[in-house]
């Protein structure tokens, strides 16, 4: 799902009609010419930042820029191999933010929460160099490598993702529009784990993130089962019940996703033994919880008017997380090694404000060195308390007030 709406502008295109003179459709221009623009701009320091954020002066923003512009020339050497690039959550009072240069606000929040992760930081810089000019501009591990140097390195407080960006462009992922957090997050995954070229990193890369589950459906006549194993990037897990009540916790959550359901009616299957449609039994057992999980609350569905509508209810999260509470026996397929690494402790929370058509993303991550909260809103990163934390739980009556979308819990024994 793609959300579109105004809350944020699009400078690269006002650029491009202030050079035409005249209002003109995205359509008449080729790529290269909105990446020039994008890249014009970037070096003029021309960044949108949100009107609810801090901003920077303009003679600030020109010498970090010009900052920028110099480390950028030094790093694009042929010969330029990273010496040891660790990671935002490896350098203790090293919260770096990254400019919104226009409606990136999603791009950036999902990067803090890779970037801040040491377990994903450490997979990134073992990654290969790409030989050529060409092959680098389009290697997204490679430009979100250079833009975790630029971070690390750097001495101010916020840097551009405007390479990165017009690399996931070429890529032909949407940028500058409203986007969905969860699909950009699978969007972003899915072309790190193609473009790396070693074997080893990309099993590392999907131990860190992978969940396997393990999908039942059993015939209520003959008594025949089929069973397969999934892998999912992220839990999505409901915030309505079947009778639609709305739910209150996570835990809730969870036990409603793994909850068999009866397929009755329309939605019989055709059995093979039975030699037509039966009631069927359907339910999901976990299998494997990785490193990392993520947790989609899908906030975002279709109400009766066929219209998508968000879901702004209060739901509450635990700091720490324990599955061997939360689900039942008939709920997972698990050996016991398994289930005593199912202890989580939150890492991260990715939040949306606003509506299905307008709005805005930013990101509570704890750091891992510290143990301390941050609010990552684009270039303006401050420390928080829990309490900060918990005011992304939602309330119904909210328009514009924060309500958590993903969550990225971690495993405790992986610290």
């Amino acid at each position: 799902m793609r959300l579109r709406g105004k809350a944020e502008g699009r400078p690269w295109l006002r650029a491009l009609e202030g050079l035409a003179g005249t209002d003109l459709s995205m359509s008449f221009f080729s790529p290269s010419v909105i990446v020039r623009t994008i890249l014009l701009m970037s070096q003029r320091g021309g960044h949108q930042e949100s009107k609810k954020k801090l901003e920077t002066s303009p003679s600030e923003t020109m010498k970090a820029e010009e900052e920028n512009y110099k480390e950028d020339r030094e790093l694009k050497s042929e010969d330029w191999r990273p010496p040891s690039v660790f990671g935002v959550a490896d350098l203790k009072n090293r919260a770096v933010g990254l400019y919104n240069i226009g409606q990136t606000c999603c791009l950036n929040s999902l990067l803090q929460a890779f970037f801040m992760n040491i377990h994903f930081t450490k997979i990134l810089r073992r990654i290969s160099v790409p030989v050529y000019g060409t092959q680098k501009e389009n290697n997204v591990p490679y430009q979100m490598l250079l833009l975790l140097e630029k971070m690390q390195c750097g001495k101010q407080k916020a840097v551009s993702p405007t390479e990165l960006a017009i690399c996931l462009l070429r890529h032909r992922v949407e940028m500058f529009v409203q986007c969905d957090a969860a699909q950009l997050f699978l969007t972003l995954w899915n072309l790190l784990k193609k473009q790396m070229k070693n074997p080893e990193l990309v099993e590392k890369l999907s131990d860190l993130y992978t969940i396997t589950v393990q999908e039942h459906l059993a015939c209520q006549i003959c008594s025949s089962e089929t069973t397969r194993n999934s892998s999912m990037l992220t839990l999505p897990v409901p915030l309505l019940a079947s009778d639609s009540c709305m739910l209150k916790t996570l835990e809730e959550c969870l036990q409603c996703f793994f909850h068999s359901e009866e397929l009755t009616g329309h939605n019989m299957c055709f059995c093979e033994h039975c030699g037509k449609k039966t009631p069927f039994q359907q339910s999901v057992k976990l299998v494997h919880l990785p490193q990392t999980l993520t947790i989609h609350l899908k906030r975002f569905c279709f109400g009766r008017s066929a219209y998508i509508h968000k879901i702004s209810n209060c739901l509450s999260f635990p700091q720490d997380l324990d599955f061997n509470a939360v689900l039942t026996e008939q709920q997972y397929q698990a050996y016991d090694n398994e289930k005593a690494s199912w202890q989580y402790e939150l890492f991260a929370v990715v939040a949306h404000s606003g509506s299905t058509s307008c709005g805005h993303y930013c990101a509570y991550i704890r750091s891992l060195t510290e143990c301390k909260w941050y609010c990552f809103n684009d270039s303006l990163v401050e420390q928080v308390s829990w309490d900060d934390v918990r005011s992304t739980y939602g309330h119904s009556d909210l328009n514009w007030g924060q309500t958590a979308y993903l969550l990225f819990y971690m495993k405790k024994h992986s610290q």
